[in-house]
């Protein structure tokens, strides 16, 4: 696939998954509407926002990696021709997946919704399944030795230092 065709392929899917699953859905449960803070709220909604900025930086950095790294999408249906192990792929194996449960919990931080926390933590555990039961064996297969040792070298969901 072209870098170009592979490009609009990854834009489009960013819209479509992490878009919806950080973006829509969160507008759909709380209208991005701010509930009224407690006084202690500021600083709780300063790390929301910061969670809202870093999430998203971390998304739009690893599709590009994605792009010009592995010459693929984050898509199922147009997967990489090489497995993506440099940048932030170094320190964590999921750091989108982090990245979209970072987005949500810093929305409930900056707009005082709870419903954004049950809904991050159903999310998570949503990405926990899909990861082990589809993605991890299907890159298993698609990288074998490569993606083992990728594996032993980093962790799944807890960043390295």
């Amino acid at each position: 696939m072209r870098r170009t065709g592979v490009a609009v392929g990854s834009a489009a899917f960013f819209m479509l998954a992490p878009g919806v699953v950080a973006g829509l859905v969160p507008w759909w449960l709380t209208g991005w509407r701010m509930r009224e803070p407690l006084p202690f709220w500021l600083p709780l909604r300063v790390l929301g926002a910061v969670l809202i900025v870093a999430g998203t930086g971390v998304l739009i950095y690893a599709f590009v990696q994605f792009v010009t790294q592995g010459f693929g999408t984050p898509a199922p249906v147009a997967p990489t021709e090489r497995l993506v192990v440099r940048g932030l792929y170094r320190f964590v194996r999921n750091p989108m997946y982090l990245a979209v449960i970072a987005t949500i919990v810093g929305q409930g931080l900056l707009l005082g919704r709870m419903i954004l926390f049950l809904y991050a933590l159903t999310v998570g555990l949503a990405f926990s399944v899909f990861v082990r039961g589809y993605e991890e064996p299907t890159l298993r297969r698609r990288y074998g030795a490569e993606y083992e040792a990728y594996c032993r070298a980093v962790p799944r969901w807890w960043p390295r230092i």
